[in-house]
């Protein structure tokens, strides 16, 4: 079985098979990637799918359609409602490590043929590698990666697809076109190395005390309209004031207003084919502030996606 479903789907949307699904948005969860060790196959952001889900039931304004959205400047969807579905989670097997990853890029080349936009939440930060893999043969696809850290080693204890390796597998992948890392502050795994390698690979690295000083415009300005970009964000590439739920917050990271102008103008101009939100533990979140932030940022991107 490469998919479960949920108990509640994500915006009360209906839940659907891949083959069945025929454009519009699909939401997708991917609870399991890729552990440093067995005491993380069980991570405590695996639960994010679900808890999401279950905010947007409990918060019923999150999927009320025909309510004013002032971030839209109109109700989420006048008119005709346009189609999202909801494909559930992508199963994992403890005894094969690498079903998961299979799995959701399978999933993800369904989606993709269909003509589906996709609304991916993991999960930990290794979960872009599999989700990003199925471009292939459809690239180049720009990457716009949201993270307090740089994700760009090698390895760690000899693996290779963890969630500090992400944008060096990405950045390897034949289909990838630029890569804009945004919100970089503080100590992570990357060491100088790392970072002299981001920069020769041509990785445009912008801290998060830029975004600040300069606005995020200077974001804009980096993302070309050569091609489409996906985004990848790591929630804790946000201010724990508005993204407290992560293993490893900082201070210090993107505002709302900053990231949802970079969504806005991104998925307004139609130059978004995706988003994958990733990292939210639930159980460390503060009155459901990081689901707040998420289903909002979600559904600006739906809404300004929908109208290009």
């Amino acid at each position: 079985m490469d998919l479960i479903a949920p108990l509640r789907s994500f915006l009360g949307a209906p839940v659907v098979a891949p083959a069945d699904v025929d454009g519009g948005f699909v939401f997708l969860g991917v609870p399991y990637g890729i552990p440093y060790e067995m005491g993380d196959v069980g991570a405590p952001c695996a639960g994010a799918p679900d808890a999401l889900r279950d905010f947007t039931h409990e918060q019923t304004y999150a999927s009320e359609p025909d309510h004013y959205d002032f971030d839209l400047g109109s109700p989420l969807w006048p008119g005709d409602v346009p189609a999202i579905v909801d494909l559930g989670n992508v199963a994992a097997d403890p005894y094969d490590l690498e079903a998961s990853p299979r799995r959701t890029t399978a999933v993800m080349r369904a989606a993709l043929d269909a003509g589906a936009f996709p609304l991916v939440v993991g999960g930990d930060d290794s979960i872009p590698i599999p989700v990003f893999a199925a471009f292939e043969g459809r690239g180049p696809v720009n990457v716009l990666h949201v993270d307090a850290h740089l994700d760009f080693r090698h390895e760690r204890g000899g693996v290779t697809h963890g969630y500090s390796s992400v944008i060096r597998r990405i950045r390897e992948m034949p289909h990838t076109g630029r890569i804009v890392q945004v919100g970089l502050r503080g100590v992570g795994s990357a060491r100088a190395q790392e970072v002299a390698d981001a920069v020769a690979a041509g990785n445009v690295l912008i801290r998060a005390d830029d975004v600040h000083e300069h606005g995020p415009e200077l974001v804009l300005e980096q993302l070309l309209d050569d091609t489409p970009w996906w985004v990848t964000i790591d929630l804790d590439g946000l201010d724990p004031s508005i993204a407290p739920g992560v293993g490893w917050p900082q201070p210090g990271g993107l505002t709302f207003l900053q990231i949802a102008t970079i969504l806005r103008t991104l998925a307004g101009e139609g130059r978004m084919v995706g988003i994958d939100l990733v990292e939210h533990a639930p159980a460390f979140d503060v009155r459901q502030l990081t689901l707040l932030t998420m289903t909002r940022l979600l559904l600006n991107v739906i809404g300004f996606a929908s109208r290009a």
